[in-house]
């Protein structure tokens, strides 16, 4: 069987670096992008099988200093074909009361506050690639 190839997007080298050993340890490959545009461009040419969405992101100067957010890189993600079918899981430090419906709506198929609970995240990761989650 081949590994999953999971896209972590976040603006956070600290995050980033952090999610990446514990998503290789646990088995999967990773690719990361810290900004909007990254990560549509990550989604086309690396084709993850699941993507973990930070919410907010500074202006993208490399760009035209496009204000990406979260939701506007869910919401481009779901108009491209290869992209439509990936579930996409959000990881913020913002206020869950605010957000946590409101991606949901949009697709999400988890909501995660920071910090990070890994073993629910790692559940719901395995749950979404439908892989095997026996009881040890």
């Amino acid at each position: 069987m081949s590994r999953k190839k999971i896209l972590v997007v976040d603006d956070d080298p600290v995050i980033l670096k952090s999610l990446i050993i514990k998503l290789n340890a646990k088995g999967y490959d990773t690719v990361t992008a810290s900004d909007g545009s990254t990560a549509v461009s990550a989604v086309r040419t690396q084709r993850p099988d699941l993507i973990l969405l930070d919410l907010t992101f500074p202006p993208d100067v490399a760009h035209g200093g496009v204000a990406w957010d979260g939701f506007q890189i869910m919401q481009w993600l779901k108009r491209m074909e290869e992209a439509a079918n990936i579930p996409i899981v959000v990881i913020t430090g913002g206020d869950p009361a605010k957000y946590e419906e409101r991606v949901k709506k949009i697709g999400a198929a988890a909501f995660f506050h920071k910090p990070i609970d890994h073993d629910g995240l790692f559940e719901v990761i395995s749950k979404a690639l439908g892989e095997n989650v026996a009881a040890a």
